[in-house]
């Protein structure tokens, strides 16, 4: 990986690139510090500073920019939400669905568009949400109308900025612009965590060897799913293909023996962050009509519950099981989903006997077509279930009476998202290096 980047510095386009990313970073990190008008700081870090639940989870995402209700408090969880509602309309609304395949470029900007249109929608509401929830803590410095219409516009227009910095990164820069954000947010909050693990170590009443076994503990287990998330996201099954002989213009080409890469975790880190947007959605919309619904009861109170059981220990143990259970199953529907959107077993099929390929042992046409579908279907239940274990594993860990809700999670998000900035940083290089027929 080290010796990619020292390449990649010495190649100007591909280091433009690369300080272009870094420069919307600092963007990013900057604007995580600016508190939004109209917000009382002292108040603030007093109510933050027992903050739980979808607090946390958001301020985990964010990069600490939840807690301190700066301009980037939403972060991308407005746009992620808009996609996952726009690609499930593309399924069963016909014109959706005919952009999204026949459309070519023009229909992938539609889709694009109408994304971005959702998106503000959907941070009007979630913004509006957090205003309502927090308008009894006193963090705003009154209680009229237009202080609410200003923290809500300044909420929306962050998401908006974060929305245009990921297309941004995603066009000229290095890696895939939400993702990254995703990534920078996460790790941003490292420092913290090392804390946290430190005191266990070093506590008010001295060392600690209960403390220090802990921290080992946690420390080996953090390496073995980095171990194993690394060890998913790269392993593949190669599907071998021949290609007969054949009369290409006055020229015959020989047979060739090649393999069709089919990655054991194809949808990558989408699914898991698709799926907690999912999950803490419902809690959003709950907090725009019932702003204190925390200490109420009732339908609406166990709805909520359930969808943030997901980032705190402080509900029932009923909802984290319930919760673990729909968080596993939509995780494991995503990653079918993105699977199977980025591979299609009959168009692979048709191109491998249009070019006069097959699979050994398998006819050409529809049972290959089949054969490939099979072996997709094992290798996506075996990547959606270990993503969906990973998730879930820090719920069944709040033993331990440490801070690590949604750690599984995030070290998906953050290794997932590292080696795919790191392959496609390999890609950029290997298109400045290639030598064409007339050198």
């Amino acid at each position: 990986m080290f010796k990619t980047i020292k390449n990649a510095l010495k190649t100007p386009d591909v280091r433009k690139r690369l300080l272009y990313t870094l420069l919307l970073i600092v963007v990013f990190r900057f604007g995580c510090y600016i508190t939004v008008p109209g917000v009382n700081s002292i108040a603030l870090n007093e109510a933050m500073g027992s903050s739980n639940g979808i607090a946390g989870l958001i301020d985990m995402i964010s990069g600490g920019a939840f807690s301190r209700f700066s301009l980037f408090a939403m972060s991308i969880s407005p746009y992620i939400t808009a996609s996952i509602v726009i690609q499930l309309l593309a399924m069963i609304v016909p014109s959706l669905e005919k952009l999204t395949k026949e459309g070519g470029e023009e229909g992938r900007q539609k889709i694009n568009k109408y994304t971005k249109l959702l998106t503000i929608v959907l941070a009007l509401v979630e913004g509006t949400g957090i205003y309502l929830a927090y308008k009894s803590s006193g963090i705003f410095v009154n209680q009229e109308a237009l202080t609410g219409i200003l923290v809500v516009t300044a909420l929306v227009a962050g998401t908006s900025i974060l929305m245009w910095l990921g297309e941004q990164i995603t066009s000229k820069g290095i890696g895939n612009g939400i993702s990254l954000l995703i990534f920078i947010g996460i790790v941003s909050r490292l420092p913290s965590g090392i804390a946290t693990i430190c005191k266990l170590i070093v506590t008010q009443n001295g060392f600690s060897t209960t403390g220090l076994l802990t921290a080992i503990g946690i420390v080996v287990g953090a390496l073995i799913l980095v171990t194993g998330v690394v060890f998913v996201q790269q392993a593949e099954r190669r599907v071998p293909v021949q290609y007969s002989k054949k009369v290409v213009g006055r020229k015959m080409v020989g047979a060739q023996n090649t393999h069709i890469p089919l990655k054991l975790a194809m949808a990558g880190v989408m699914p898991v962050i698709f799926a907690s947007s999912f999950m803490t959605f419902p809690a959003m919309i709950i907090q725009i009509f019932v702003p204190n619904i925390a200490n109420q009861t009732g339908f609406l109170a166990g709805l909520y519950n359930f969808s943030i059981a997901t980032s705190t220990s402080n509900v029932g143990i009923g909802y984290s099981i319930a919760n673990a259970i729909v968080y596993l199953l939509l995780i494991i529907g995503f990653t079918f989903f993105y699977t199977y959107a980025t591979f299609n077993p009959a168009e692979v099929s048709n191109n491998i006997k249009k070019n006069g390929g097959f699979i050994p042992g398998i006819r050409a046409g529809k049972p290959t077509t089949q054969y490939l579908s099979s072996i997709i279907s094992k290798l996506t239940w075996f990547g959606g279930f270990f993503l969906a274990l990973i998730a879930i594993l820090p719920m069944l860990l709040r033993f331990t009476n440490l801070n690590i809700a949604f750690g599984g999670t995030s070290i998906l998000i953050v290794v997932g998202v590292a080696l795919e900035t790191v392959q496609q940083l390999e890609s950029q290089l290997a298109m400045r290096h290639y030598k064409g027929f007339l050198e």
